[in-house]
């Protein structure tokens, strides 16, 4: 992430972490394309987690991506992507997976954003995730049609 942060969230514990997927998934629509950034345990699978229940309407299993990669759900007619790239050695695998397609279609959140090298949607809103005290830290940029702007004035 190069640009300047629209917004810094201090995130407690988990509940908070929760929170912030299930404001997103308020705001998320096809074709939104949501990077998460972090290391191993800074809290990716719970934001994404708590995203898609939110938008499934129901506290459904949602296993982490990643050993299949990923893992597709619906919701009111949308398809919603849950990657994890972690285990990919290439940029260009990202295309064997079909992310292509989902980048235009779907709303997408993608784990390990780094592997997709060149292939980054310009419009993505990245969402890093950190260690900040007992808790950690949400630095989010950018994001189509003023997403990240939505969680700012939310």
């Amino acid at each position: 992430m190069t640009r300047a942060a629209l917004l810094s969230l201090d995130l407690p514990d988990a509940d908070a972490t929760e929170a912030l997927g299930r404001r997103l998934a308020t705001l998320a629509r096809p074709g939104d394309v949501i990077l998460l950034e972090g290391p191993i345990g800074a809290g990716k699978s719970c934001l994404a987690r708590a995203f898609i229940r939110a938008r499934l309407g129901r506290a459904e299993e949602v296993p982490s991506p990643s050993f299949t990669l990923v893992q597709v759900y619906e919701a009111d007619g949308v398809e919603i992507w849950h990657a994890d790239l972690y285990r990919l050695t290439h940029p260009d695998e990202v295309w064997e997976l079909g992310l292509d397609d989902a980048f235009q279609s779907a709303i997408c959140m993608v784990e390990w954003p780094d592997r997709l090298g060149a292939h980054v949607p310009p419009d993505a809103l990245w969402i890093r995730l950190e260690a900040a005290g007992e808790g950690r830290r949400a630095v989010i940029v950018g994001g189509r049609d003023g997403l990240g702007k939505a969680l700012v004035d939310g």
